[in-house]
């Protein structure tokens, strides 16, 4: 199914790739705008994409430059945007978009239908996990699974254990720390909460 989507051995890779469950993604992004606006008593929007991106993209160890970063959001084809997030539009305002960033340079967007039950998102994102790993032109990902589901991560910590860290450098991203593996790992809350414009100073 992922060839159906997207042609690997056509693409022009980035060093940088960014693999989100969109969907996952934009129901944690919901948890923390309704929990912080009961603890700090606003409005919080939702969440700025291009911030969020260029958090991840920081966490995962990317340094100022004349960077490119592939931003993949894979997404359940019945859903048309991803919640809690702006902008959000797939089709609309996301297909074959990028933006640029003043430090990290250009981010290229692009979302990929997942069309369950002939695949599940967790499948889909693990094949593509593989497929850019191949990559020689690749030298850094950064995945955002379903955390909640225990065997995609353990699939994942298994694919990721024939990783050779010298030449692809892989960070997960979790809500919690999770049972470690050959990759890096960083909370994923941190750059949502700075995407959705939550202070530190906020926080009591």
């Amino acid at each position: 199914m992922l060839e159906e989507n997207i042609n690997t051995s056509e693409v022009k890779w980035s060093e940088n790739v960014i693999i989100a469950d969109a969907d996952y993604v934009g129901n944690v992004a919901f948890d923390l705008i309704v929990n912080f606006e009961r603890m700090i008593g606003r409005r919080i929007p939702p969440a700025d994409l291009s911030q969020w991106a260029v958090c991840m993209a920081l966490d995962g160890g990317l340094r100022p430059g004349d960077n490119e970063t592939q931003l993949i959001l894979a997404h359940d084809k019945n859903s048309s945007e991803m919640a809690n997030f702006k902008p959000c539009h797939y089709d609309r305002e996301l297909s074959s978009t990028a933006f640029k960033d003043e430090q990290l340079g250009e981010f290229v967007i692009t979302p990929l239908p997942v069309e369950e039950p002939l695949v599940s998102k967790g499948d889909f994102i693990l094949d593509l996990v593989r497929a850019v790993l191949a990559q020689e032109p690749v030298k850094r990902v950064m995945v955002v699974p379903n955390a909640d589901s225990p065997e995609l991560y353990d699939a994942l910590r298994n694919e990721l254990r024939k990783v050779d860290d010298e030449k692809k450098r892989v960070t997960l991203f979790a809500m919690q720390p999770m049972q470690g593996g050959n990759f890096r790992q960083e909370i994923l809350g941190y750059s949502l909460m700075s995407a959705l414009g939550i202070r530190a100073d906020e926080i009591k």
